[in-house]
């Protein structure tokens, strides 16, 4: 599976941006998929995560009630809606896909199998 993510870019303290992931396959549907991201310095943490119903979402606490993500099956995507956001959200952010068919969705990042090529986004304040 490759995985496509766009949708970074700068944008001030406050503002949203809404990532998208696209799946080349149409197994996608089977899959729990993921954004994680790498601030400056830092490893790479889960951001948000969400079965292939698209019903049951995860979201790290640092970003609860601000990220929301879902996914368009019929379209091999996934998206990462992000709001209301912070200097300290600059990262490259990276979606994920677990090809463990009936599990809950992993919040480790080496539980992914595939990785896309990451996605900048800038925050300024």
């Amino acid at each position: 599976v490759q995985l496509q993510a766009s949708g970074g870019g700068l944008v001030q303290a406050g503002d949203s941006l809404r990532l998208a992931c696209a799946a080349s396959r149409r197994t996608f549907t089977h899959y729990n998929m993921a954004w994680f991201r790498r601030r400056p310095g830092n490893e790479r943490d889960f951001v948000a995560a969400i079965d292939p119903s698209g019903r049951n979402t995860f979201y790290a606490d640092s970003v609860k009630g601000r990220f929301a993500i879902s996914r368009d099956n019929a379209k091999n995507t996934v998206y990462l809606q992000m709001n209301s956001l912070k200097p300290e959200d600059t990262a490259t952010y990276y979606c994920a896909a677990d090809n463990l068919i009936g599990v809950v969705p992993p919040l480790k990042d080496y539980e992914y199998d595939y990785w896309g090529q990451g996605t900048l986004v800038t925050v300024s304040s």
